[in-house]
C-alpha cells in the first residue's frame, strides 16, 4: 500500500464496511477527516457505533493496533440529513418488513440516492478543505444489488464532482471488487479485527444483531468463509 502524505475524507456509518475502509485510510494517508450522516435510518444504533470507534481509535491505550498513532484523525463531523427519510419509502428508515422487491429487483432496504448525495455532500467539504481524496466502503462484488455501489456510478459520479466543481477529486472504493470474506481479511492484515465488535451491521437496528436479516446473512457468510469468529453478539446464534 502506497503511503500518501496527504489528506482524505472517508464516509464513515459505524458499519463494518466503512470501519475498514477508516483503517485502510489511516493506514494510505496522513490525515483523516470522517464524515458520518444521520438520514434517521432505522439503524441509528449505527451513529453511536460510530462515535465509539472513532473514540477507540483516538487512544492509543484502547486498541492494539500498533502502526496507528494517535492524532491521524483531525475530525469526526455527524451531518444531519433527515430530510431524505421524508422524500424515501424504505425499510431502512420506516419500521416496515425487509423483503426483496420483485418489481424494481432490489431489497426493500435501497434508498435511492443516498450514495449520490453523501458523496456530494462530502465533495463540497472536501472542496472548503482543498481535499482531493474521498474514500467510500460500497461494494460491487458482494452486495445486496444497490445500483449505487455499483463501479460504474462511483466513477460518473468522480466525473460529475470534477466537472462541477472544476477540483480533481479521486474516490477511493477499497473493497469494490471483494468478497466480504475478503473484507474480513483485509481488516485482519490491517490488525483491526477487534474494531468489528463495535460496528452495526443489522438492518433492523437490533443489537445484539437479529442475526436474520438481510445485512447480518451476508456478515455473517463472510465471516464463515473468511474461517474467523465474528465478535459482534448476535440474538438469534
Amino acid at each position: 500500500m502506497t503511503n500518501l502524505k496527504e489528506s482524505c475524507i472517508v464516509v464513515f456509518s459505524g458499519g463494518q464496511d466503512s470501519t475498514t475502509c477508516l483503517l485502510w485510510a489511516l493506514k494510505k494517508f496522513k490525515e483523516i477527516y470522517v464524515i458520518t450522516f444521520n438520514y434517521r435510518q432505522r439503524h441509528q444504533v449505527e451513529i453511536e457505533s460510530a462515535k465509539k470507534i472513532i473514540s477507540i481509535l483516538k487512544s492509543k491505550e484502547n486498541h492494539s493496533i500498533e502502526w496507528l498513532t494517535d492524532n491521524s484523525i483531525k475530525e469526526h463531523k455527524i451531518i444531519d440529513i433527515s430530510f431524505l427519510s421524508e422524500i424515501s419509502k424504505s425499510a431502512m428508515i420506516q419500521e416496515t418488513e425487509i423483503i426483496y422487491n420483485e418489481e424494481t429487483n432490489l431489497p426493500s432496504t435501497f434508498v435511492p440516492g443516498r450514495n449520490i448525495l453523501f458523496l456530494t455532500i462530502v465533495a463540497a467539504y472536501a472542496y472548503q478543505k482543498k481535499i482531493h481524496y474521498l474514500v467510500t466502503g460500497v461494494c460491487q462484488e458482494d452486495y445486496s444489488g444497490y445500483p449505487d455501489c455499483r463501479d460504474t456510478t462511483i466513477k460518473s459520479i468522480q466525473a460529475s464532482l470534477q466537472l462541477g466543481m472544476e477540483f480533481d477529486f479521486i474516490i477511493h472504493t477499497p473493497l469494490m471488487w471483494k468478497s466480504k470474506a475478503r473484507t474480513i481479511k483485509l481488516m485482519e492484515k490491517l490488525g483491526g479485527l477487534e474494531l468489528y465488535k463495535y460496528t452495526h451491521t443489522c438492518y433492523k437496528g437490533e443489537r445484539p444483531a437479529c442475526g436474520e436479516c438481510f445485512a447480518c446473512e451476508l456478515r455473517l457468510k463472510g465471516f464463515k468463509e473468511a474461517g474467523i469468529k465474528d465478535p459482534l453478539e448476535y440474538k438469534s446464534l
